[in-house]
């Protein structure tokens, strides 16, 4: 029986969604790979964990920024022609940093930024097009497998990069690291190129952005379980991650350096890919609710865990759980937006997604930094992980929608209430 024909494979009987997640991997496999470089070469200069959060900071400033216009653009312009701007420019920042590795510690810390910046702005316009894109790639009856599938292999891309991306930096440098990232860009681009057209349905082209990016805004505050979701990972995330510190916990604490340091943050996204493995078989759709939060509060407490860890192998085996919950959560986040949204406020109610939780990731970085600056390394990430398990009890007390979410059923017949 060929593979395509078994329903945990139907998203790959599209020709379009293949070269779509081809591009998508390589793009993730080139940004995690940049942030282990850019992070250690960082760290490297400055041996600051201020300097490290700032990185976030740097990131997050843009990509909030310009947000809410790119959702805006992405329900009126072609998504694969803005991908394809996007990916220019990640192509454009890796090249930079190509330059800046001939120059080595010529280069002030401050150039850094400034690169990062770009590539925060570039994520602003990339996020809530591929999220809307990825939603006409496929059947509407097969969203649940297509988010499945987007999350498994954005995993291995996350699992691969930052582990190659370690590797690469300890053995070969930092030339030889930036190189084979703007490679996999160019790759990228190539790939998004052979998708086809897809139109977007129509919408009112006479009202004004401001009233258009409203509307994004005013359907997620209606729509209660689209917004009590994205409320739950973004407090995780903004307290419960302690990525931006790696760094420091593989030098002070674990004692493996760069190579370590790209295992480190690899470790995740082993996790998650296992996972998402079995959630392309067997997806979390019958109470959901319940699972997304029982996930995001074990996640929170696997950042404790983490924390207390003296031992390499320990931490990666918690990271690697960690990961493996937060995927299951961020599937039934996909499958809820996807399900929820109108295919014409794909764009923006993404671009408010990508607010909540894609730049909650940054700021909690530099949350990390300060942190970690005013109270010490390891009791900043127990802090900011029972903050997180804190916010799983508040957020499933005020939202039923939450509580009592099953993603088997008719979502016209959901009543959305608090």
């Amino acid at each position: 029986m060929n593979f395509l024909q078994k329903e945990a494979f139907a998203s790959f009987r599209y020709k379009d969604f293949n070269f779509f997640i081809l591009a998508k991997v390589l793009v993730t496999a080139a940004v995690q790979m940049q942030a282990v470089a850019i992070g250690w070469q960082i760290y490297d200069l400055t041996h600051d964990p201020l300097a490290l959060g700032l990185t976030g900071l740097a990131e997050a400033i843009p990509a909030i920024s310009v947000a809410l216009y790119g959702g805006y653009i992405a329900d009126r312009v072609k998504r694969k022609f803005i991908l394809q701007c996007a990916t220019f420019v990640l192509s454009l920042a890796s090249a930079t940093l190509i330059l800046f590795s001939y120059l080595g510690n010529a280069i002030p810390v401050s150039t850094f930024y400034f690169v990062i910046f770009t590539i925060g702005v570039a994520r602003g316009f990339y996020g809530p097009a591929q999220f809307a894109l990825m939603s006409q790639l496929t059947e509407r009856k097969h969203y649940t497998n297509a988010a499945a599938w987007n999350s498994t292999l954005w995993q291995l891309a996350a699992v691969s990069g930052p582990a190659i991306g370690g590797l690469i930096v300890g053995f070969a440098g930092y030339e030889i690291t930036y190189i084979t990232i703007a490679s996999l860009l160019v790759t990228a681009l190539l790939l998004f190129s052979q998708i086809g057209n897809h139109n977007i349905d129509a919408t009112d082209r006479e009202e004004g952005i401001w009233e258009s990016i409203g509307k994004g805004w005013k359907f997620v505050y209606n729509q209660k379980m689209i917004l009590g979701a994205l409320l739950l990972d973004m407090l995780a995330v903004l307290f419960g991650g302690a990525t931006a510190l790696l760094p420091m916990f593989a030098d002070k604490i674990l004692a493996v350096g760069p190579q370590g340091l790209g295992f480190l943050r690899a470790a995740p996204g082993v996790g998650a890919f296992l996972i998402a493995l079995v959630l392309t078989y067997r997806p979390p759709a019958k109470n959901a609710g319940r699972i997304l939060l029982a996930c995001v509060g074990l996640y929170s407490l696997c950042m404790v865990a983490f924390a207390l860890s003296e031992y390499f192998y320990l931490s990666l085996v918690i990271l690697a759980f960690a990961g493996a919950l937060d995927n299951v959560s961020v599937v039934i986040r996909h499958t809820i937006l996807q399900l929820y949204t109108p295919e014409n406020m794909r764009g923006r109610v993404s671009a408010v997604s990508t607010m909540f939780i894609g730049s909650s990731n940054e700021i909690g970085a530099f949350e990390s930094g300060n942190a970690a600056k005013l109270l010490g390394l390891v009791p900043s990430v127990i802090f900011g992980g029972l903050t997180s398990l804190t916010s799983v009890f508040i957020v499933g007390a005020q939202f039923k929608s939450i509580r009592t979410l099953d993603l088997t059923k008719d979502p016209n017949a959901e009543r959305q209430e608090l």
